[in-house]
């Protein structure tokens, strides 16, 4: 008996694992001897879009629709509830579809019924869809995944991507929700951004390359592997520079950004605060963590990830995410030499003034 696709992928991402290359290490944080605060003091609060999220970690859409996947939705929930973590769910329209399968979604919910639970689909749904995606999950919001690439490897995946940024824009408006567009994995340029923005996206999350590997997952799918292809898309913080510019260039300050792709420590979430991002999606490295050794270490993975980024935002001196915004920081390596092609002006980041305005 064939194993379900929502499966398949949950087994090759853990796997293929996360190459780790996310670009962060190019991103060099400025040490500052004077914080003038402790750590009691910190607060790791943030706001995105209409909704405000008591830890910036989000833990990002895995999986739903099979039986299996219901366990793991179950379980992440039950992290996301006891560690105050908004959760998204994998995609949706395999619910609305085959109705038989909505209890993998349903059981985020009942696990966390006071918690923040973003429902997903992709850019090919419909407004009637949103809308049963959002009532599905009772959702606090809702993800809208750009995954093309993903799709073309796949062996039984779209071919057509025509009207996306047209539903897009429709359910932004009508779903009553607010929407989140999010790269499953290949990254986003400023382009593709400012096109958002200009359709009515206040919530973008980047998804960068240097975590799961949807191309190099789908490949392992295939008959006949387009491996030449699993290198596809941009860094994760190389394509944060990129929408943050885009937020920048089109003067708005209502555009907030997740940073998704590889990020599995504390350090690279604080990187990520520091360019500008108001929140930090993480899977894989929590996935492994559950199927490995269980809820209650996931639990404890989560803490101590909230205790990591509170000793660094305590060594920067900044007591809010918002505050981290304002640190300097300086970019280097294939970071900057990227931003210096696509005309992205990094000095911006080194020379801001925040160490000593509280």
């Amino acid at each position: 008996m064939r194993i379900p696709r929502k499966m398949e992928h949950v087994h090759h991402a853990l796997q293929l694992g996360q190459s780790g290359l996310n670009g962060f290490d190019d991103i060099k944080l400025i040490h500052n001897c004077l914080p003038d605060t402790s750590l009691e003091r910190i607060a790791l609060q943030t706001r995105i879009g209409e909704l405000t999220l008591s830890s910036p970690i989000i833990i990002n859409a895995m999986t739903g629709g099979a039986r299996e996947t219901e366990e793991i939705n179950r379980e992440l929930a039950i992290a996301a509830r006891e560690q105050g973590l908004a959760m998204a769910v994998g995609s949706q329209m395999a619910a609305i579809k085959n109705p038989e399968v909505a209890a993998s979604y349903r059981i985020v919910r009942e696990m966390n019924p006071n918690g923040i639970v973003f429902g997903n689909l992709g850019s090919e749904a419909t407004l009637e869809q949103a809308l049963q995606a959002v009532d599905m999950l009772r959702a606090d919001g809702l993800q809208i995944h750009l995954n093309v690439m993903q799709e073309l490897i796949m062996p039984e995946g779209d071919r057509v991507f025509t009207g996306m940024l047209e539903r897009i824009s429709r359910i932004v408006s009508e779903v009553g929700v607010p929407v989140m567009v999010k790269e499953v994995g290949f990254g986003m340029a400023r382009e593709s951004a400012e096109a958002l923005i200009a359709a009515g996206v206040q919530m973008i999350d980047i998804g960068g390359t240097g975590g799961t590997n949807f191309a190099a997952i789908e490949n392992a799918r295939r008959d006949s592997a387009l491996d030449w292809l699993n290198d596809w898309g941009m860094k994760t913080s190389i394509a944060l520079l990129e929408v943050l510019e885009a937020a920048r260039r089109t003067g708005t300050d209502r555009v907030d950004v997740i940073a998704t792709g590889g990020i599995s420590n504390a350090l690279d979430v604080c990187k990520a605060l520091v360019l500008g991002a108001s929140g930090v999606g993480m899977a894989g490295a929590l996935l492994r963590t559950l199927r490995t050794q269980g809820t209650e270490a996931l639990i404890r993975h989560i803490e101590t990830l909230h205790d990591d980024l509170r000793l660094l935002m305590t060594a920067l001196g900044a007591g809010t995410v918002t505050a981290l915004h304002r640190v300097p920081v300086v970019i280097t390596g294939e970071n900057a030499v990227w931003c210096q092609a696509r005309d992205i002006d990094i000095r911006q980041y080194a020379s801001r003034q925040g160490y000593f305005q509280h």
